[in-house]
Order: structure tokens, then sequence, then C-alpha cells
């Protein structure tokens, strides 16, 4: 048994099919092949049940596989305290975040994490939270940012920062003269939200229910993007994290942006990564400067919805 028919036999399971799990591994069809036989011959049971266009795994396949994704983790590890204790600092982290803050934080973030650590190589991968946590615990990803609640007593993580939502109403809304709003008021209104499977459909949710409002059931976006777009065209309210509703977009007089004044509705964010990881070290550093990043554009944010607060509260007056 080597790392290499390990290697094989972990594609072979995620991908179920012999030609496309050769072509991840970067060897022919019949190499892959005979070395899964090679592993089973050694092992002395059946590891895949072979069919002309599916191949699935045996109990035992399945049991080993498992265990074959510990493993070659392990060795990565062992690989990775190798480059970090050699001196030359450098070092590949597979870092993912999830759709709804990916776009308005990682342009600002990488920068500055490339500037801070020259010779780390940073791979993002942007997906829904539950896929992200899939992909950590089977070492598919060194760490993710994620939203809290996440239930996971094998992961460590670093807060990065409490991000607010807003109300974001049409620009010929009624609530668009107002700079601000209690969280009551929401009862008198449906929200547009995010399809399932996003997080922060969970959280909007949860405000619904704390304000006593509800969901616009007629319509469910894909994307905030989707969402800001159809506040702009007058077809309802929605809420949207700070970080995302700043973003600068055409057409901004068509949408107005109102905080909560009596609490603040939002979202925690962590970076998380699983506690055996050798680059424990690193992956802090670089959530410090994630949570800095953040931090930056928050205060800009913030400032930035102050003065547009003024400005309706002096039009409303006028």
């Amino acid at each position: 048994m080597n790392v290499r028919e390990l290697q094989y036999l972990v594609a072979l399971a995620d991908h179920r099919n012999f030609g496309r799990a050769a072509e991840v591994c970067l060897v022919s069809q019949p190499t892959l092949s005979t070395q899964i036989r090679k592993l089973e011959e050694e092992l002395g049971v059946a590891l895949v049940e072979r069919a002309p266009r599916n191949v699935m795994l045996t109990p035992a396949g399945v049991d080993i596989v498992e265990r074959a994704r510990r493993a070659l983790h392990e060795i990565e590890q062992i690989r990775e305290v190798a480059r970090r204790r050699s001196g030359s600092g450098a070092a590949a982290v597979r870092l993912g975040v999830f759709p709804t803050l990916g776009p308005y934080l990682l342009p600002h973030a990488v920068p500055r994490i490339a500037a801070r650590f020259p010779r780390v190589e940073l791979l993002l991968v942007e997906e829904k939270s539950d896929l992200l946590l899939a992909q950590l615990d089977e070492g598919k990803l060194d760490a993710a940012v994620l939203a809290f609640p996440v239930q996971n007593a094998q992961l460590d993580c670093d807060i990065l920062f409490d991000e607010p939502f807003l109300l974001a109403v049409p620009g010929d809304h009624p609530l668009a003269r107002r700079g601000a709003l209690k969280t009551s008021e929401l009862s008198q209104h449906n929200l547009m939200l995010l399809e399932d499977g996003h997080c922060l459909r969970e959280h909007a949710l949860e405000v619904c229910r704390l304000s006593g409002g509800g969901e616009q059931a007629s319509f469910r976006a894909t994307s905030l993007e989707t969402l800001r777009q159809m506040v702009m065209a007058g077809s309802g309210l929605t809420l949207l994290p700070q970080l995302a509703a700043q973003s600068p977009y055409p057409h901004a007089d068509r949408i107005r942006l109102l905080r909560f004044a009596d609490s603040t509705p939002g979202r925690r964010i962590a970076m998380f990564w699983r506690k055996s990881s050798a680059l424990g070290g690193l992956l802090r550093d670089i959530a410090a400067v994630i949570r800095e990043t953040a931090e930056d554009l928050l205060a800009e944010d913030g400032a930035d919805a102050r003065t547009g607060a003024l400005r309706a509260k002096g039009a409303a007056v006028a």
C-alpha cells in the first residue's frame, strides 16, 4: 500500500467514474484501474462495485475511503510542517468563503494578505456554508470563513467581525425618507429572501421571527445582487449585510438603505480550521489580516451611512 494508491481510491470515491478520477490524478484510466485492483488484492477485500456507467463503493470501501482521507490529510500535514520548518515560509492555503460575503470582502482582503505573506499561495473556494464545512472536514480546505452558528468540536476559530444588516427599500417607498427604523416596524412588511441553502436566509428568517415580520413567499433570490436589483425595480424590501449593501452599483438613487435604531440585527463572521491543522499559526495570522480589512470597510461604510442619513433627514425636513 502506498500514498498514490490511496489518492486514486479517494479520487474514485469522489467522482464515481474511472475516467474522471484518472483525469484528476493525471494518469491513464488503465493505470488507475490497475492500482485500485492491486490495492484490493493487497487488502483482500473488494473496495468498489464496477458497473458500465457507475462505480459504487462496497461497505468495506466506504470505511477504507474515510480512513484513507484521514491518512492523506495527515501526510499533507507532515509535508506542511516540513515546509514551514524549512525556513522558506512558503505555503499553500485553501480558503473557503460563502457567496453572500466573498465578493464584498475578498477583493479587499486578498491584496493585503498577499502583501503581508508574499510566499503564501492563497487558493480560494466559494461555496454555500454546508459544502464548505464538509470540505473542511474532509481536508479539501485548510480554513473557511463562515457565519455563526457552527457546531463542530473538531474546529478552532477566530472571530473576525460582526456585520450589521440594513433594510433595503425602493427609492420611492414611504420608508425611503427615513434615516432609521425600529426592528418592530418590520412586522408591517414581508421581505424578499434568498433561496434555501444560504446561511443568510436563516439569519434573515430569524430577524423576521423576532420582529414579527414575514417572507414574501412569491419570490426567492439566488444571489444578493438579484435581491438588490429587485429592490431597485420596486418589487419589495430585503435585508442586506452591510458590506454588500455599501458596494458601488449604478442607479443608487433607486434604493435606500436604512439602519435599525433600537437594535442591530446582523451576523457574526469567523474563520474556522481543523484543530489538527499544521497551519494553525499561519491561519491565525491570515485571520488577523481579514479582521483588520473588515474593520476598515465597516468603519468606512458606517461613516458613509451616517452621512446619507443626515441627507435623508434634511430632505424630509425640506
